[in-house]
């Protein structure tokens, strides 16, 4: 009964006019660039942080959700039409879902995607909004000491399952630990690595390291994409599924479903993580797995279920812990930051409304993107015709404008621009950017709290091992680091983001 009156409360908030418009527009926004390769809603979301100081906190979380979410629909259309994934989650689509319109089943293949993707996303919501009253029940007894812990456990986490080098993940986690530390101590009121500029004594913005990193970086490096790329542009019809493709499908969206939100849980994992293993899984228990790769409709229903539930499961730490665990999430605690949010589980007590407002307007979404991206098509298709060349300056121009815009400062967008230009160094040298982003929101924190713990323990760091919550997770941390030197582990992660 708890539960409904908390879903009344959030269903309230999230069909009020503004946020119904904000959820849409969010949700467009996001098939937009899932549809458009190389941005990616880390990228987009980022661009869009500076658009959310003018907006009410639930719209903009609202706003920010839907183009995470809605870029798991979006990149399932490139990948299917064009065989090339507009959001990394779906590149696995391309290798079954461009072999059936290649053989004239581009309709089904866009229907088994959207569909499973809105009961995948249907069951993550509920999943979410069930297990959230207890997990913020179990994080309100969190102290110091088990919040630092958390954090560690998290940044391990994002390392080992980070794509590429785990030595570059793992120099990419300090240095956005150390990039975190700018700025005045809260508690000795001096100035830190600001060198005596002035605008550093606030530390680096959040806008300008995302939007510089994800935002210009992808937008410059996708300029020199120069592949020729065979578009079907002919006529998509027969979107009904026919009884044997369904009875072929459903079972592997009810794996790909439970699957993405188990995996959408760990700390760098979500969407992408979900959707291979899902086709790995598929593959796997298939009885003629040599269909996979010719057209089979699992390969298509599987993955495309897993990255929605995934990416929704997601919110589950952030919502409950106040701990982002991938980019995206990372970017969420930004723009709960801006309009003075702490992440956390209090916020389930001083802002239900917001709190269960952002839950049901997760499956407010989606049933808009499965009514509307169906039919929007064609659209599509007609946007994918619009030479790169064109379209990546003019986001460029606008995102410039929106830095500035923060606090109609010039540093501000120097600021991005060299960011900018870090990033596509980090993008040359195959880094990936996403571990120095959680480095960077997570740092404050950890180290907030870790002085904290050692305040409250009299400088006794053995509060760490003595309270049992902390001693778990820094457990778990401790077994992933064994992992990680296990030759044989690190030899099989490779080998599985070299297939990816």
């Amino acid at each position: 009964m708890e539960l409904l009156n908390h879903l009344w409360l959030g269903f309230s908030v999230a069909l009020l006019p503004v946020n119904l418009l904000y959820a849409l527009i969010g949700s467009l926004l996001g098939t937009l660039i899932g549809v458009l390769p190389g941005i990616g809603p880390v990228a987009t979301i980022a661009m869009l942080l500076p658009t959310t100081y003018a907006l009410q906190p639930v719209s903009a979380l609202i706003m920010l959700a839907g183009i995470y979410y809605g870029a798991q629909y979006g990149g399932s259309t490139t990948s299917i039409l064009l065989n090339m994934p507009g959001e990394t989650s779906s590149a696995v689509t391309c290798l079954d879902g461009y072999q059936m319109a290649r053989q004239g089943q581009a309709g089904a293949a866009l229907e088994i995607a959207a569909l499973g993707s809105f009961f995948a996303g249907t069951v993550a919501t509920v999943i979410v909004a069930t297990v959230a009253v207890p997990l913020s029940e179990l994080a309100l007894k969190f102290g110091p000491a088990e919040y630092f812990s958390l954090m560690v456990l998290g940044l391990i986490g994002a390392t080992v399952l980070a794509r590429g080098s785990l030595l570059k993940a793992i120099g990419m986690v300090v240095l956005g630990l150390l990039l975190g530390l700018v700025g005045v101590d809260i508690n000795s009121g001096m100035e830190r690595y600001a060198f005596g500029i002035p605008e550093l004594a606030d530390g680096f913005g959040i806008v300008s390291v995302a939007m510089g990193l994800f935002g210009f970086a992808e937008i410059i490096t996708n300029l020199e994409n120069v592949a020729t790329r065979e578009l079907l542009t002919r006529k998509v019809g027969g979107l009904w599924i026919t009884k044997a493709q369904f009875k072929q499908a459903w079972p592997a969206v009810l794996r790909g479903t439970g699957l993405g939100s188990v995996l959408g849980l760990l700390p760098g994992g979500g969407a992408m993580l979900a959707s291979f293993a899902s086709y790995a899984v598929e593959k796997k228990i298939a009885k003629d797995p040599n269909r996979f790769g010719n057209g089979a409709i699992e390969g298509v229903a599987g993955p495309e279920s897993a990255n929605n539930a995934g990416a929704q499961s997601s919110f589950i730490p952030l919502l409950t812990l106040g701990i982002p665990e991938n980019a995206v999430m990372a970017l969420m605690v930004g723009a709960m930051t801006i309009h003075s949010i702490q992440p956390g589980p209090q916020v389930m007590t001083s802002n239900p409304g917001l709190f269960w407002g952002l839950i049901a307007s997760m499956w407010v979404g989606n049933l808009m993107l499965v009514v509307l991206n169906l039919p929007l098509i064609g659209i599509w298709i007609k946007l994918l015709q619009v030479p790169y060349r064109i379209l990546y300056p003019a986001i460029l121009l606008f995102c410039a404008i929106g830095v500035f815009t923060i606090s109609n400062a010039s540093f501000d967008v120097m600021q991005t621009a060299a960011f900018g230009l870090l990033g596509i160094v980090f993008v040359k040298l195959e880094f990936e950017p996403a571990p120095l982003l959680l480095g960077f929101v997570l740092g404050p924190m950890m180290e907030e709290n870790l002085r904290r713990a050692m305040l409250l323990s009299r400088g006794d760091p053995s509060v760490f091992v003595t309270r049992p919550i902390s001693l778990t997770m820094l457990s778990m941390a401790a077994i992933l680091l064994l992992l990680i030197a296990a030759p044989k582990f690190r030899k099989t992660r490779e080998v599985a983001f070299q297939e990816k």
